[in-house]
């Protein structure tokens, strides 16, 4: 595929602006650069046939950052584990509706987490994150960092500015802090964090030659109902497998931010050979056409399940960004930093684990997997399944029982799924 000028961010018809759910179809990519096909082939290939001698070396001292692009010049295709066209397309649209400046593919969610923090932290840095975490995150920050002089230190979610300001003062890490790391809503309690708040924490503990970096995992609510980086976030992060993937056949992740911040990334993961490769890349791409009209389902159908789940007397809590009060300090940022509450829902069944087994082994509809963000519905026990990794201690203190129930939402019939959780609540 010859090397062209990438369109520029955002796409105009006579002035107006278009839609990113409009740019998916096409943006980045024109037929005519592969022989009209209407999609961009997979380029199944691990290498590049350079036309000179002379333009493989301008490729690679713009590879390896021996110096600086002339105007208008791009790195050519060089090695599948640098760049490849499925990648660099895929990556282009990834940026549309968090308003990026760039993205990297990775060939699975922890990949792009790992990089992520890999690129910019080093022994001695402290890394501040809210709790809880995905399991492999929370294993990953409390007991693979340390080993390298990492220090984590965790706050819950919803901790009001004032009270994780005094953390970093009583444990004294204002100096060593390098990295604010928040999942937010929460992995599986749909805790929120305000964003903005984590902002100004980390611009007061930062210097010019040292900034505090706010990464945010936003897999939970998607690209479409969040936008990190709008509130002060520098890199938004992605397990990819989930509503941007979206079918449940691709393992993949994604990382987003400012060009200085990505270009970092993506030499650390040429390095380490984290990226997509083309075939993860164009299911992507396929995945991406459909985003909206799934989550926009999937939101429609988690209000009626949530409601549902809300008034059965076998339900003791529900946990669902929609039915926050005013009254409730997380409605505020609710209302400040999310568009839509999602479709993923959390809940309290009354007993313990056994009723919950029993619960989850009686669903008919809903499959009992772990993941999210697919197409159908899923049920998982958070206690022994995603978060097991966590001691049962450390679960109870950040809101993981025994009798807690998460569930993601796909786009079956709302009145299907809701007569599968009756019968299995029957059976408890």
């Amino acid at each position: 595929m010859p090397r062209k000028p990438k369109p520029k961010w955002p796409a105009e018809i006579n002035g107006h602006r278009l839609h990113p759910e409009s740019l998916m179809m096409s943006y980045g990519y024109r037929p005519e650069w592969s022989e009209g096909a209407l999609k961009c082939p997979i380029f199944q290939t691990s290498t590049f046939v350079f036309q000179s001698a002379e333009e493989g070396k301008r490729f690679f001292e713009l590879a390896y950052g021996l110096r600086e692009p002339r105007r208008a010049e791009q790195l050519g295709l060089i090695y599948s584990r640098l760049n490849n066209p499925d990648l660099e397309i895929l990556e282009d649209r990834l940026t549309l509706w968090d308003e990026a400046e760039e993205a990297a593919a990775f060939e699975s969610g922890m990949a792009a987490i790992f990089t992520s923090l890999l690129t910019f932290l080093r022994p001695g840095d402290v890394v501040l994150h809210s709790e809880p975490l995905y399991g492999g995150t929370d294993y990953l920050l409390k007991h693979i960092l340390p080993e390298w002089g990492i220090e984590p230190v965790g706050f819950l979610a919803g901790t009001p500015e004032d009270e994780v300001r005094a953390l970093i003062d009583e444990k004294g890490i204002g100096e060593r802090l390098r990295v604010l790391y928040v999942e937010t809503p929460a992995n599986p309690t749909n805790r929120l964090v305000d964003l903005e708040a984590c902002a100004r924490i980390a611009r007061d503990h930062g210097r010019p030659d040292r900034p505090v970096l706010v990464m945010v995992d936003n897999t939970f609510l998607g690209p479409l109902w969040q936008h990190p980086l709008k509130h002060g976030a520098h890199i938004v992060l992605y397990s990819a497998t989930k509503y941007i993937g979206g079918h449940s056949d691709v393992i993949a992740g994604a990382a987003l931010g400012a060009s200085e911040l990505l270009k970092a990334i993506k030499g650390t993961r040429t390095f380490t050979g984290s990226m997509a490769g083309p075939w993860t890349g164009w299911l992507l791409m396929r995945s991406l056409e459909t985003l909206k009209i799934r989550m926009e389902k999937q939101a429609r159908n988690a209000r009626r399940v949530a409601d549902f789940l809300a008034e059965h007397p076998k339900v003791e809590r529900v946990y669902y960004l929609g039915h926050l009060k005013e009254d409730d300090p997380q409605y505020e940022i609710f209302q400040r930093q999310c568009k839509s509450p999602g479709a993923m829902i959390s809940f309290e069944i009354r007993g313990g684990e056994a009723e919950a087994f029993r619960f989850l082994n009686s669903l008919k509809l809903i499959k009992l997997a772990v993941s999210l963000g697919g197409t159908e519905s899923l049920a998982e026990h958070p206690a022994t399944m995603t978060h097991s990794d966590i001691p049962p201690e450390e679960q109870r203190r950040i809101g993981i029982r025994e009798n807690l129930i998460r569930l993601s939402v796909g786009i079956e019939h709302p009145a299907d799924l809701i007569l599968d959780l009756e019968q299995a609540l029957e059976a408890v």
